[in-house]
């Protein structure tokens, strides 16, 4: 065997190996790794807080790209990403690596067995499945005042106090509610 053949052998598992993960974790959490797209980035963002510090909670943060623009937007803010998915998170630490945030830390954990009650923003984009667990969790752990963002799925429940809806190809809803207990 050639060493080419080796190398193309070595690259197809990997590449079987990482497509076995992701379908698992599919199946698994009940959403496939989504990225964030820029216009759905830019609305989530437009509705934060303009200034934060404090924690700051991605929970499923894919590959990245919105926990590192929320770690830019939020300088002095500490930002947590969760994300239990392997491929993704590989992917995430690989793109720390390369580019570190000293105010961002990836966990590979699961956020429901997390204590959020520091966090002044928390942002998702999770599945209606993990929305209806996840409403009470926030419910009881947040503090007054704290900001809740969450692309295409609403939290069952609670009243947004504003809503967009983003101009790209699935008319995505962007919810924000603020936690008044």
């Amino acid at each position: 065997m050639s060493a080419l053949d080796a190398l193309g052998g070595a690259l197809l598992l990997a590449v079987i190996t990482a497509a076995t993960s992701l379908a698992w974790s599919t199946l698994r959490l009940g959403i496939s790794p989504l990225p964030t797209s820029r216009r759905v980035r830019d609305a989530l963002l437009a509705l934060a807080p303009p200034a934060l510090g404090g924690e700051v909670h991605e929970l499923g943060a894919g590959w990245g790209g919105l926990a590192l623009a929320l770690a830019d937007r939020f300088p002095k803010a500490h930002v947590v990403a969760w994300e239990l998915s392997f491929v993704p998170w590989a992917v995430f630490r690989l793109r720390l690596a390369l580019r570190p945030r000293p105010n961002l830390t990836l966990r590979r954990r699961d956020f429901f067995d997390a204590d959020l009650s520091g966090a002044r923003l928390v942002v998702c984009y999770l599945w209606t499945g993990a929305m209806l667990k996840l409403g009470p969790k926030l419910q009881r752990e947040l503090p007054r005042g704290a900001v809740v963002l969450s692309q295409t799925f609403a939290l069952r429940g609670w009243t947004a106090d504003e809503t967009r809806v983003v101009n790209d190809l699935y008319r995505t809803p962007v919810y924000r509610y603020v936690v008044t207990r």
